[in-house]
């Protein structure tokens, strides 16, 4: 059973340090109330606890089931119920990584949110990186955050070539976004 607690006042409780199962319930009852990312640092500081205890919490409450995934922006809890209405496609794409921003803008132009990037790697093989980018200003947060890291695409582990998973309400606004990613060069075109 879900509890909603009043989230400023549990963690205003004399700035004490909230341990184990409390502070992981709290976490969850604050990621299903606020239905937008939460950074790990926003949570450590608010549960006086370091980022990485955060990390790890995250972690048991996504073995336990708890539908969390990491954004760019940071945690996003995502019941079945939300996704239920979107309709998935994969779509093939190549390009530098100075065209990236632009194919994310063009995507969420069209009303379509992309859910990640994925790319196979010799070694590894399967890699997949969560975006949750669905306007301009995430994306703008995204590239932000790639820039102030110094994080690599994971494109350029396979000279541009990625996978991304994009999410819609209808199937015509994936036609339409495909459709414009084909026109700006960013789809790998199959050979007949």
């Amino acid at each position: 059973m879900i509890s909603y607690i009043n989230w400023t006042e549990e963690i205003t409780l004399a700035g004490k340090k909230i341990l184990g199962e409390e502070r992981r319930q709290v976490i969850l009852d604050k990621l299903i109330t606020e239905q937008a990312p939460i950074t790990g640092g926003d949570l450590a500081k608010e549960t006086n606890v370091s980022r990485q205890v955060i990390v790890s919490d995250i972690t048991l409450l996504k073995a336990k089931g708890e539908p969390i995934i990491a954004t760019s922006q940071g945690y996003l809890y995502m019941p079945a119920s939300n996704k239920d209405f979107l309709i998935e496609r994969t779509v093939a794409c190549k390009h530098s990584p100075d065209r990236s921003e632009e194919e994310l803008f063009l995507l969420v132009d069209h009303g379509v949110t992309v859910k990640d990037v994925r790319i196979e790697h010799g070694v590894y093989g399967d890699l997949t990186a969560s975006i949750m980018v669905s306007n301009r200003k995430e994306v703008e947060q995204f590239m932000k955050k790639i820039e102030e890291t110094g994080a690599a695409f994971l494109s350029e582990l396979t000279d541009g070539v990625h996978l991304h998973t994009l999410m819609a309400q209808t199937e015509q606004k994936l036609d339409k976004a495909e459709h414009a990613l084909e026109e700006a060069g960013f789809l790998i075109q199959s050979e007949h």
